[in-house]
């Protein structure tokens, strides 16, 4: 079944070069491989891939459509915000914030924001020793 399998997110784009812009400039990220005006196709150091696509349905989910694991997520969210990331703090029950980052009870942490699609992403911090 699908337990032996990998996975990979599927991030929408309305607009690809503008995506592309944006995870190259901000995130620092390039793609490994392109089809010029349909997707781009990532993989990280860590082994994990993802693609952006058009679509004029990009930005409309209302919840985090990906995340990267970090080791560091002060450091991570101090050198996205360099770049210009802005993140997002929400409302939520039993988070406390340290600015834009959210102190998860026995999890960890994490910070949201969006990318040039309107698409919400996070970075997180996982403190339970895994």
């Amino acid at each position: 079944m699908l337990t032996n399998s990998r996975v990979e997110a599927n991030i929408p784009a309305g607009n690809l070069r503008r995506a592309r812009e944006f995870y190259s400039d901000k995130l620092g990220l390039e793609p490994f491989e392109e089809m010029e005006g349909v997707q781009l196709a990532y993989e990280t150091a860590g082994g994990t891939r993802f693609t952006i696509y058009e679509t004029q349905y990009a930005g409309q989910a209302g919840h985090t459509i990906a995340q990267w694991h970090v080791d560091d997520i002060e450091s991570e969210v101090r050198d996205l915000q360099a770049k210009g990331v802005i993140f997002e703090v929400y409302d939520m029950p039993g988070v406390t914030w340290d600015g834009e980052i959210a102190v998860l009870p026995g999890l960890g942490k994490a910070a949201w924001f969006k990318d040039s699609e309107n698409n919400t992403l996070c970075v997180d911090q996982d403190l339970r020793g895994n």
